[in-house]
């Protein structure tokens, strides 16, 4: 992971805090000695440092400071997911402490290893910079989300984070509450497509552990060929549900040729460049792994864009961070929603 300094922190670490910090991965045996820190990753959530002593280096996740939407940036239940999937040899970093809030901070945190490798957005790194090599990423991509609707999560300990059944329209009716008025309205735009979702909702597929942002940006890339995903990462919005979201919501992050791209997909442009197979091949290799049906893999779609319109458009009214204030991105997912679901 390439640590980046590009974006305001609304939190950092002090000289005590990294202090109270040292003692705690001393007291696990997991490093001493004094500790340095630096953000790493470029998201609006989670806050995630790369704390070092010289000779080690270790990843420490924490929640942004309050007030967060209820239910949101769980540290602990995030551990719980990477616990249970790395016991089962899941590409995960391994979790190596965690703290309650108060422990050693005012919230709780984890700490995990540290990958070394390539987060992948707009350009592929030039050592896997080959049609071949971009085509075993992609695979390797398809291939670790089918493995993980595939892993017996019940067998990993995480039975009991989350209710698979009736998963679809409870999912679409919390994603709408969160734009709705106080009288249970929602925006005009955001009527035509919801209408629709919720007119046409499917079955669940199964039931399987699924990631919930599963995108080329939240995996780590191997540093040398050949080109494969050497860890997934950023589990907080982690859950049990129906597989054909998570491919839903990763297709929706593959930017296509020539059509208008939304926020997600400018976070993976690096997938339109020689060697990326289209949203088609994806979701046909994905079926070929699975046994899935994809019947209704365009409601899947439009579900995971019309979500992300209602998440950036809640962000944008809390107004605080002014990335969600940039005019346009809302509208862009809703955009492709309507097209995908066929009412553009």
């Amino acid at each position: 992971m390439t640590p980046t300094d590009n974006r305001e922190l609304v939190w950092d670490w002090t000289e005590q805090t990294l202090a109270d910090l040292a003692r705690f991965l001393e007291d696990r045996g997991v490093m001493s000695g004094p500790l340095r820190s630096k953000p790493i990753g470029d998201g609006h959530s989670n806050l995630t440092f790369l704390i070092t002593n010289g000779e080690a280096s270790v990843v420490v996740r924490r929640p942004p400071p309050p007030p967060l939407p209820p239910g949101a940036n769980d540290m602990l239940r995030e551990a719980r997911f990477l616990a249970g999937l790395h016991g089962t040899g899941y590409p995960v970093p391994e979790v190596l402490a965690t703290a309650q809030e108060g422990e050693v901070l005012d919230v709780p945190f984890y700490v995990m290893s540290f990958a070394r490798g390539h987060v992948v957005t707009t350009s592929t790194p030039e050592a896997l910079a080959t049609p071949d090599q971009r085509l075993n990423i992609a695979h390797s991509l398809v291939d670790n989300l089918a493995r993980l609707h595939l892993t017996d999560y019940r067998a990993a300990g995480l039975d009991d984070l989350g209710r698979p059944e009736g998963f679809n329209a409870r999912h679409l009716k919390r994603m709408a509450r969160l734009v709705q008025d106080a009288e249970g309205n929602l925006p005009a735009d955001f009527e035509a497509v919801y209408d629709w979702l919720a007119a046409n909702v499917p079955a669940e597929s199964g039931e399987a552990v699924i990631h919930n942002d599963y995108r080329i940006g939240n995996t780590m890339i191997s540093p040398d060929a050949p080109g494969r995903v050497i860890a997934i990462l950023d589990w907080e919005l982690a859950t049990l549900g129906d597989p054909l979201f998570d491919l839903g919501y990763f297709l929706s992050s593959v930017p296509e040729p020539g059509h208008a791209r939304t926020p997600t997909e400018d976070l993976g442009t690096a997938l339109l460049e020689e060697g990326y197979p289209g949203r088609a091949e994806l979701a046909e290799r994905y079926a070929e792994q699975t046994g899935a049906d994809l019947t209704h893999l365009d409601w899947y779609v439009t579900l995971a864009l019309w979500k992300l319109a209602a998440l950036y458009e809640y962000s944008r009214r809390r107004g605080e961070d002014e990335y969600y204030l940039t005019p346009g991105l809302v509208d862009s997912f809703l955009a492709e929603a309507r097209e995908t679901a066929g009412l553009a």
